[in-house]
């Protein structure tokens, strides 16, 4: 016993583990004990077990498994874990129980199974059971069998699933074991209880004996439909229905509903495996079938009808198939063959059924013209061809088709065709066979019924017959109101004969197919009995409304398959049932009509009628009226009273008191009488005539009006209108046009006839009366509000101001619903059900508009040769039949659906190898779907879907093209086409992670607007599965996004019963996101409730009415342009059938929510805030503190806010759809000034809803959502109010994450954001959020941090730093090490940052680095070379206000490097700046800051003479510390900057450094990184890198000009030969720049100006002079000068050259020669306006013009002591008019204030005085500015010149002419004196050219000009050459005449002489640039002795410096033969002057 007590103290779970059997028995019965008494079924004991229940059931001995079985199902029953242990228990109860030999062990094991199943785990054991059937073990099997068996008998096929059974039960009648065989046969009759005779199929191939037995069993098995006894655990509702019946004793509606719900579930066809006949198919097949000889022809036939004899067939691409059989059956010549196509026509479409249906469009027509044929048998192939074929797609597919047919000659085609259209109608519905598709087919069969032909007229008897039984007399009556009785008694004589597809019992094959649970009678029933019906139809949520919606054509009304046969409505012309004939009325004779009128009426009144005292008449119509109001409706004869009053004098009575009574008994027996249309064409004419008077107008419109009521609008309308427009009078013809706008408002629109009523209104459109035209346009406008935009189509040929005003109207009209019909509704109902039928054709007057388009049809244009154009293996010519499909499209505008051989031909594009034709070809597409409307429903199946495949395409733009084109279709076919079939879930099962995200996206998108979808949807959700879990995140993303969407169609239940095929991990994974789902499932739209019927207005798209959250909800599906109101049908059951299906209710759009939205949006609630936080606080709720927002999160914060939010925007708030967060911000935006009150009370839950939207992943919503933001901060700004504790911490980290956006514009408005923030949260308490968010794993977010907290440092001192600046530094300092270039950037720059507010006490802070960060630290801050100032350290705890200046500059700052030049430069820029303040040698630089950095220089320097000090030791320092190894050789220095060529990996920071060293103190660092950048740009593939860095690079070269203006040419020690290198270097590499365009354009303004500014005053500088190469130096600036004025972005250059010359004018201290050279730089740009005219921002130069007339006015300009000024800028602004005429006043759109300035004045008198003399004016601007100093008239000029002239002639005065003719010629460089030469010999005329040469030279001697700089004469040279050269004048002299070559030559020698090289090997050197030559060439004659003296020089140096050269020519190979052939190209100047440098460079290595 001692063992037994061990035992017995364990816990019950170990003991059941135990490896004693008593231990365990014991533990099984404890368990059994605990698990009956435990009650909560979540209780945590449960999970104790869960391991062990497997354990239980497997037992080993036998007697404890008995107890184990029954406490394992005691644990099943009750825990709610249990459903995890399924697949293990069920297995071990198959293999270890059913082997058992004890019955009882067999029973519980099957209990336990039950039980699973009974906890929704069916399908898991179900595949337990089937894995049990494969067992050796008959026991086994057998046992498997029998639950199998009882699970189906207990819970019914619809949660057994029957499919895998009836796989194997073939299998298991071959069994050799008898029990087996036996037990199979159970299974098969318990089976066939279920389905009946769908079980034949598959068992077809069994042993005979058997199948007979079989058979015999299931005779015996009873016909009453099986119902489920037995209920899930999700089914407790029908469990107690169930028992309540078996307590009742009756299955009334159980019984239907079961049957309902399973019928439609299982059909023979889904049972059988799918067999792919494509590849069976003979090799030589489509050989054969084209073959002369029949016999052949027919042996291929025949092969195709044994494969199609397979009764399911895979789905594959039959199109060539079905092509070849169609091709027999209409073109071949034996008629066995065309029955035996037709035959394999019919096999094939049963076999594939819906699949089949893309090609039913291309087969009927056929079929239907063979129908000619009269050989029975060929006819009866042909019947079942194409009834095969019908069943395969839907009457509104092929409607066009059969149409077309109906009017052929030949009477067998009608007849058959008329047959075709009865059998077709009998697998209709009232819902599949809509009015739309009656009224064609009506009208087509009322033809045939007239026939001459017998055989003929029955088939359309028997066809209308059928309508009528189908849609009932409600629906079809109008359209027969012509038809004589004896033929409309043998229409209803035929439709009771007809039996209906779904009359039949359960069980036909048709009825299978269908699957429609209506019995034939109910289609039948009048409008009561309907109605109860649809009540039925409301309480069960179940199948009725699934099935009624699986087939159906059109999609219909949920849940009322009757109404629209049942309800009477007076949306029909005809009245409900007996008054139906009363609307036609014989016409009476007057005398019967007096006989009739004498009866009802006094004597004395019929007498007065035509009396001639107006009294008297008066008298009479009171009797008259009186006698009316009387009268008894049934005794009342109308047609006579109204003949009556029409005696005369009728309607010509000319008194209007008589006249108005007259009309009012007129509006009195039509609303009290039975009033006939005939006694309304008595009164009509008369009532038209006075609509338009003044006096009796209303009286007549009140009787038009009641006559409408009693008539039908409709037929009164289009009475009405025909007789106003056949009269002359436009009063009439307006106010008849009033009336009927009226009138629509009051009926409503259903019936009207919008053909007619459009070409009424086109007539009245061109009427000339304006008032008839404005009534026309206002009934555009309401008859817009039925109709929607389609209406605009038929008005398109209007003219365009009528087009607009059109177009005015409906804009009034958007957005405005259709008002709920107010009359012609009670009379004529019975019951509630009233306006449905009226409804129904509301909804179809869009489909009608549409269809009343003239369509052209375009087949025939459709040629064989265009579509194998479009075939073509030459792309070009596939883009050539493109192109041509696109034009006949555009041409045709509306087309018909006829388009021939288009589809294939477009199908095989969509897959073309060239994306540009793929692209095209969608285009097409989309123009197709457009053009053909509707009608392109046919083509879904085999255009459509492949166009889905093209969302699969890797390339962006393709895809998006294909989603545009799938929406454009789908806009046009709805979305049932596209969900039927399985070609949607074909596109989604492939793992293209493209198609799936985008196809997934687009399914999201429409499922939630659609209010059903077919059946075929399921398909899909396996791949849904797959797709939650592919390896592409987005894929994963968009399959989460459209997850509640097809729940919400499918239902929970469903959707869960497919993860039953998962692995179980997966299962588990999807089930959770299931659940998760099904919490945010969106409700179905609802069925619209009456009061909103029209919401939708008729066929308007719902996007126009945003009368409600609902109308919204539809808004958002633009794919519906005709939102269905079958859909919306039934009245109440809206409320109803959503409570059933336990969905949140969307609120009804109804009037007075539209009131509702007028209110606050957020309720202010005293004290609401406060208590909040306290809860918060006190924990009582979760504080909001997440990585992502939880659900929890969510539902709180909706809890909070449903009291202080509107319910309407708390709804859009918490939408699923992101489309309702952007309308909900939209709102909130624009309520935000006018609530502040309310938006500060509800501030801190604004917020928390906001950070919600920072984690949706959709870009709008975020951009929205961040622009709300910067207007909320500002008005809290404005408010002066403070962001509470709460209120930052659950907003500001949220706010941070988004810094770190990948896109650039989210980033900068976080940023901004941030920013304003400052403003309303202490910037020390915003720190430690920042700093926060450095520790992001995202490298963005922390280097956006960390330019943030530099930005808060420098404006707000070291206080902000929290908790102290030491900790906050340390903590900044770690991020120099950060494996992100970015990051270490900030962090250094944010340091920098600190250090200039704080000094050297920052390395005390940051405490220790690492050596790598410490050293990038100091160089950082050693270029940074700013000195520390104390900033304004202000009191973080006050609130911040920064100045507006401040702020605007850390904005600056904060632009980071995207937008800015790098900071490091910056620095150096402000450095320079305040160097060049200080220098007050230039002090016109004051001037010249640009704006945004002159804040900063007060700040940064106080004291004037700190950086002169410092500067040289400045240089000193960094020549010693840094730039040491320049002068260590070659490698080294190398190794310093790292060569271009082997750069590391980050270019931009490469760049950066070496323009860094640009402008270093130490020459030869400088000269170094100048020659590295020059190498970039000469490499074309690399200059690119430079991009960018622009700007930097010439802030650098202005700095270093600076720095040798000031510095090095004020050192005595340094060797000039040093900086005139230096300069060249930085000339030649600037000229490289300038010579790439695209970089040079990037130069900016301020940077520009300060470049010209460096280089004037270069050119100005006497001391360069005097240097030895000093004139080359300033010649090179010349050209330099030159190439930035032509090359720069012309804006640009000229904008700087204005603010230059501005800021020159004002420095009293800069030198007039300054002013002069920038305004010579003007003329030049003047003179290459009318080239660059087009490239300049003119509104920016006019600006700029601007503020210089601001400065400078007329007066203060003249004051000037030059003229030039003001030339200067008149000639620009007189060039400017000349080139742009009147047009350049509309460039002044920037001047904010036009009169402060007289620019406008100015311009508008040049423009005047241009006008004038126009000539003149273009005389003068032609000749260029220097002319304008010309003031002489040309005469005057001629008269000088011939003066000049005359004295060279004569032999005293020669040598003065020639001096005068000089001076003259360098006065005014562009004289011409061409003509004075011409006449003159040719040796006058060489004598003329040598003396002006000898003058030159001589004057060359003196030296040069003598003016302060001795420059101006180049200038005038260069920057304004003279007109015959674009290029520098200086090269040739003032003729243009060319220099040899020579003269180059030997100035050169002397200048290579003085560098140092040597001159040996002349000829491979190129000649230098004649740049460097002096600005006028002396003549050789008279340089030659010059020449000769400096050769000899040349040849003693020449040795000296051999090494030299040897030396150069090894380090640098650079140098190019290149001789100059015209010295005055200026590319040959540049290439030249670019070799000097080179040369000079390499002396220096």
């Amino acid at each position: 016993m001692g063992d037994d007590s061990e035992w017995m103290k364990l816990p019950i779970d170990q003991k059941c583990e135990h490896k004693l059997w008593k231990a365990r028995l014991n533990g099984y019965e404890e368990a059994l004990k605990l698990f009956q008494k435990i009650d909560d079924e979540k209780s945590p004991e449960w999970s104790k077990y869960l391991g062990l229940i497997k354990k239980f059931v497997t037992d080993s001995n036998a007697v404890a498994q008995l107890k184990g079985l029954e406490a394992a199902l005691a644990y099943v029953e009750n825990a709610h874990v249990a459903g995890k242990t399924t697949g293990e228990v069920a297995s071990g109860v198959v293999n270890k129980v059913f082997n058992q030999p004890k019955a009882r062990a067999k029973e519980l094991g099957e209990d336990i199974c039950l039980m699973y199943i009974e906890i929704e785990k069916g399908e898991a054991v179900q595949e337990e059971l089937l894995k049990g059937l494969d067992n050796k073990n008959p026991k086994i099997i057998v046992a498997c069998i029998e639950t199998l068996r009882k699970a189906l008998s207990e819970f019914g096929s619809k949660i057994i699933s029957l499919k895998p059974i009836i796989k194997v039960l073939p299998k298991l009648f071959e069994s050799r074991e008898k029990a087996v065989r036996d037990e199979a046969k159970l299974l098969a009759v318990e089976i066939y209880r279920w389905i009946r005779d769908a079980l034949r199929p598959p068992l077809q191939n069994i042993n005979s004996v058997q199948l007979k037995e079989l058979e015999e069993e299931w005779i015996k098995v009873s016909s009453a439909a099986p119902k489920q006894t037995r209920f899930l655990r999700s089914q407790q509702e029908l469990k107690a229905k169930f028992e309540q019946q078996q307590g009742l004793g009756g299955d009334a509606d159980g019984g239907d509903d079961d049957e309902e719900e399973v019928v439609p579930q299982v059909d023979a066809y889904e049972l059988l495996e799918a067999v792919e006949i494509l590849s069976k198919l003979p090799k030589d097949f489509y050989e054969k079938i084209e073959a002369k000889k029949w016999q052949e022809r027919k042996e291929a036939l025949e092969a195709v009808e044994l494969l199609v004899k397979n009764p399911k067939l895979e789905s594959g691409d039959y199109a060539d198939l079905v092509k070849a059989l169609k091709k027999v059956v209409g073109k071949d010549t034996n008629v066995m063959l065309v029955a035996l196509a037709a035959k394999c026509l019919a096999g094939l479409a049963t076999g594939l059924r819906k699949k089949f249906g893309q090609y039913a469009g291309h087969v009927v027509p056929t079929i239907l013209e063979k129908f000619k044929e009269k050989k029975p048998q060929v006819v009866q192939a042909l019947q079942e061809a194409i009834d095969a074929i019908f069943l395969t797609t839907t009457l509104q597919n092929i409607s066009e088709d059969i149409l077309a047919v109906m009017d052929n000659k030949n009477p067998t085609i009608k007849q058959q065709t008329s047959l075709f259209i009865a059998r077709s109608f009998r697998h209709c519905t009232p819902s599949t066979l809509p009015k739309s598709l009656l009224k064609p087919f009506c009208a087509a069969l009322l033809k045939h019924i007239n026939d001459s032909a017998p055989e003929v007229r029955d088939a359309g008897f028997e066809a209308l017959g059928t309508a009528l039984k189908v849609a009932g007399e409600k629906a079809v009556n109008p359209f027969l109101a012509d038809v004589d009785k004896l033929k409309l008694d043998r229409i209803k004589e035929c439709a009771e004969k007809v039996e209906l597809v779904y009359g039949k019992k359960p069980g036909g094959p048709a009825e299978k197919k269908e699957g429609k649970p209506i019995t034939g009678k109910t289609a039948a029933l009048p409008g009561p009995a309907g109605d109860k019906e649809t009540k039925d139809a409301a309480t069960r949520p179940g199948p009725l409304k699934k099935t009624s919606a699986m087939k159906a054509g059109v999609p219909p009304k949920k849940g009322k398959p009757a109404t629209s046969a049942g309800t009477g409505g007076a949306g029909t012309k005809g009245k409900k049932g007996p008054e139906t004939k009363e609307i036609f009325e014989s016409e009476l004779s007057i005398e019967v009509c007096e006989e009739k009128a004498a009866a009802v009426l006094p004597a004395s009144c019929i007498q007065q009628l035509d009396s001639g005292n107006w009294k008297e008449r008066l008298a009479c119509m009171e009797e008259f009226q009186k006698a009316v109001e009387l009268m008894e409706r049934s005794e009342m004869p109308c047609q006579a009273l109204v003949r009556m009053l029409a005696k005369k004098p009728g309607w010509k009575e000319t008194n209007f008191q008589v006249m108005q009574m007259k009309l009012h008994i007129v509006a009195l027996i039509a609303q009290k009488g039975n009033f006939s249309k005939t006694s309304a064409q008595v009164v009509l004419d008369g009532l038209v005539d006075k609509v338009g008077d003044v006096k009796c107008g209303t009286n007549a419109k009140e009787a038009m009006t009641a006559i409408a009521e009693a008539c039908q609008l409709p037929w009164t309308a289009e009475q009405v209108v025909a007789m106003a427009f056949s009269q002359k009078n436009p009063k009439n013809q307006s106010e008849t046009l009033n009336w009927l706008s009226n009138a629509i408002k009051e009926f409503g629109f259903s019936g009207l006839n919008v053909k007619a009523f459009i070409s009424n209104v086109k007539t009245a459109l061109a009427a000339t009366n304006p008032a008839v035209r404005t009534s026309a346009i206002t009934l555009l406008g309401v008859m817009y509000l039925y109709v929607g935009p389609s209406l605009r189509m038929f008005f398109e040929d209007e003219k365009p101001a009528l087009l607009s005003q059109i177009d005015a109207e409906f804009e009034k009209m958007q957005g405005q619903t259709a008002p709920a019909p107010t009359r012609g509704i009670s009379r004529h109902n019975v019951g509630g059900g009233g306006d449905d039928g009226e409804e129904e054709e509301q909804e179809e007057v869009g489909n009608d508009v549409v269809d009343l388009l003239p369509r052209t049809d375009i087949g025939d244009k459709i040629t064989a040769e265009l579509v194998s154009k479009i075939g073509d293996k030459n792309w070009k010519i596939r883009k050539e039949g493109l192109d041509e499909v696109t034009s006949i499209i555009n041409e045709a505008k509306f087309i018909q659906p006829n388009i021939g051989e288009l589809p294939a031909a477009l199908k095989g594009r969509l897959n073309d190898s060239n994306k540009i034709l793929v692209q095209q070809t969608l285009s097409i597409l989309q123009q197709l779907a457009t053009a053909m409307g509707p009608n392109i429903k046919q083509y879904v199946k085999n255009l459509g879907i492949p166009v889905i495949t093209v969302l699969g395409d890797s390339k962006n733009n393709v895809r998006a093209a294909a989603l545009a084109t799938v929406n454009a279709w789908a806009e046009q076919t709805g979305m049932k086409e596209w969900l039927e079939g399985e070609d949607l879930s074909e596109e989604l099962k492939k793992e293209n992670p493209f198609l799936r995200q985008e196809l997934l996206g687009w399914l999201a998108e429409k499922l939630p607007a659609l209010r059903s979808v077919p059946s075929d949807l399921l398909l899909c959700v396996p791949h849904l599965y797959s797709c939650l879990e592919d390896r592409n995140g987005d894929v994963r993303k968009k399959a989460q996004d459209a997850l509640p969407f097809f729940m919400m169609h499918l239902g929970f239940e469903k959707m869960a019963k497919a993860t039953g095929k998962l692995k179980p991990t997966s299962k588990d994974q999807v089930l959770a996101m299931l659940e998760k789902a099904k919490a945010n499932m969106p409700a179905k739209p609802a069925p619209l409730a009456k009061t909103s019927s029209r919401v939708v207005g008729g066929a308007a798209p719902a996007k126009f009415q945003p009368a409600s959250a609902f109308a919204d909800d539809l808004g958002s599906n633009t794919m519906e342009p005709k939102p269905d109101l079958k859909k919306a049908k039934a009245g109440g059951l809206s409320s109803k059938t959503k409570g059933v299906q336990g969905k949140k209710v969307i609120s009804k759009p109804n009037l007075k929510e539209d009131d509702d939205k007028s209110g606050p949006i957020f309720i202010i609630v005293p004290n609401g805030k406060e208590q909040r936080m306290k809860e918060e606080k006190a924990l009582k709720v979760l504080k909001w503190n997440f990585t992502t927002p939880r659900d929890e999160y969510i539902e709180q914060l909706k809890t909070q806010m449903s009291t202080c939010v509107a319910k309407w925007l708390q709804d859009e708030m918490f939408h699923a759809d992101f489309q309702h967060h952007n309308k909900a911000l939209t709102v909130m935006i624009e309520h935000l000034e006018s609530e502040k009150d309310g938006v500060i009370s509800c501030l801190d839950l604004i917020l928390k809803w906001l950070t919600l939207r920072f984690f949706d992943t959709n870009t709008s919503v975020l951009m929205k959502t961040l622009e709300y933001l910067k207007l909320l901060f500002n008005l809290l700004n404005q408010e002066e109010y403070h962001l509470t504790e709460n209120e930052a911490s659950s907003f500001i980290p949220y706010l941070i994450l988004k810094v770190g956006e990948p896109k650039d514009v989210i980033r900068k408005d976080v940023r901004a954001i941030l920013n304003r923030m400052c403003l309303i949260y202490p910037a020390s308490k915003m720190f430690p959020f920042i700093m926060e968010g450095t520790k992001s794993k995202n490298s963005k977010q922390r280097a956006e941090c960390l330019e943030e907290l530099g930005c808060l440092v420098e404006s707000y001192g070291m206080n902000v730093c929290q908790p102290t600046p030491g900790k906050a530094l340390k903590e900044m300092a770690t991020h120099i090490g950060d494996r992100d270039n970015a990051v270490r950037n900030a962090a250094l720059n944010t340091i920098v940052t600190v250090y200039n507010v704080h000094g050297d006490q920052v390395f005390k802070l940051i405490g220790n680095l690492s050596e790598k960060d410490m050293s990038m630290l100091e160089e950082r801050i050693k270029r940074s070379a700013k000195r520390p100032t104390s900033a304004p350290v202000r009191q973080a705890e006050e609130k911040p206000q920064r100045t507006q200046n401040v702020s605007a500059n850390a904005s600056m700052m904060r632009k980071g490097q995207a937008e800015d030049m790098s900071s490091k430069l910056k620095i150096m820029y402000r450095t320079y700046r305040i160097q060049n303040r200080n220098m007050g040698s230039h002090s016109e630089t004051a001037h010249s800051v640009p704006r945004e950095f002159q804040l900063d220089l007060d700040e940064i320097e106080n004291d004037n003479g700190t950086v002169r000090c410092e500067m040289p030791a400045l240089v000193q320092h960094k020549l010693d510390d840094i730039f040491e190894p320049v002068l260590i050789p070659e490698p080294k220095i190398r190794a310093v900057s790292p060569h271009f060529d082997d750069m590391h990996s980050n270019t931009a920071s490469t760049i950066n450094f070496v323009i860094s060293q640009v402008a270093s103190g130490d020459i030869n660092t400088s000269i170094q990184a100048l020659t590295q950048i020059d190498e970039v740009l000469k490499q074309e593939d690399k200059a690119e890198a430079m991009s960018g860095h622009i700007d930097q690079f010439l802030i650098a070269t202005f700095m270093q000009l600076r720095l040798i203006y000031n510095t090095h040419m004020a050192d005595e020690k340094l060797d000039k030969d040093e900086i005139v290198r230096l300069y060249s270097c930085i000339i030649g590499s600037m000229i490289t720049l300038f010579q790439i365009e695209s970089l040079a354009r990037e130069a900016s303004t301020g940077v520009l100006k300060d470049l010209m500014h460096g280089l004037i005053t270069l050119m100005l500088d006497s001391r360069v002079e005097d240097l030895e190469e000093g004139e080359q130096v300033i010649r090179s600036v010349n050209l330099l000068v030159v190439k930035v004025l032509e090359k720069s972005d012309q804006t640009n250059i000229l904008s700087a050259l204005l603010v230059l010359l501005q800021d020159s004018l004002l420095a009293t201290a800069s030198s007039p020669k300054f002013a002069e050279l920038v305004m010579k730089c003007l003329w030049r740009m003047v003179r290459l306006l009318p080239e660059t005219i087009n490239s300049i921002n003119l509104d920016r130069i006019l600006l700029d013009i601007h503020i210089f007339m601001k400065v400078f006015p007329k007066e203060k300009l003249k004051q000037c002591k030059s003229e030039f000024p003001i030339r200067t800028l008149k000639t620009l602004l007189h060039t400017l008019c000349k080139l742009k005429g009147p047009k350049i006043l509309d460039h002044l759109t920037m001047i904010d204030n036009k009169n402060e300035s007289e620019l406008e004045a100015h311009l508008c008198r040049v423009m005047k005085h241009a006008m004038d003399q126009t000539g003149k004016a273009d005389k003068d601007t032609e000749k260029g500015a220097s002319r304008i100093e010309e003031k002489a008239s040309k005469a005057k000029v001629n008269d000088i010149l011939a003066e000049i002239f005359k004295k060279i002639g004569s032999k005293e005065n020669t040598k003065e002419g020639l001096a005068e003719l000089y001076e003259y010629k360098k006065k005014y460089s562009d004289a011409d004196i061409e003509p004075f030469l011409k006449n003159s010999s040719q040796f006058f005329q060489s004598y003329v050219e040598r003396g002006l040469r000898l003058i030159e030279t001589e004057r060359e001697g003196k030296g040069r000009i003598a003016t302060s700089t001795g420059i101006s004469t180049q200038m005038e040279g260069t920057c304004v050459p003279a007109s015959t050269h674009t290029v520098s004048s200086s090269i040739g002299n003032t003729n243009g005449e060319e220099v040899g070559p020579s003269v180059y030559l030997e100035r050169l020698k002397i200048l290579r002489q003085r560098c140092g090289l040597d001159n040996a090997k002349q000829e491979d050197r190129p000649p230098l640039t004649s740049l460097l030559s002096k600005p006028t060439l002396p003549t050789v004659a008279s340089s030659t002795d010059m020449l000769h003296s400096k050769l000899s020089q040349l040849r003693e140096s020449r040795e000296q410096y051999q090494h030299l050269d040897l030396d150069s020519n090894q380090t640098h190979s650079s140098g190019i033969g290149t001789t100059l052939a015209s010295p005055s190209s200026a590319a040959a100047n540049i290439d030249d002057l670019k070799k000097r440098l080179e040369r000079i460079k390499s002396s220096r290595k």
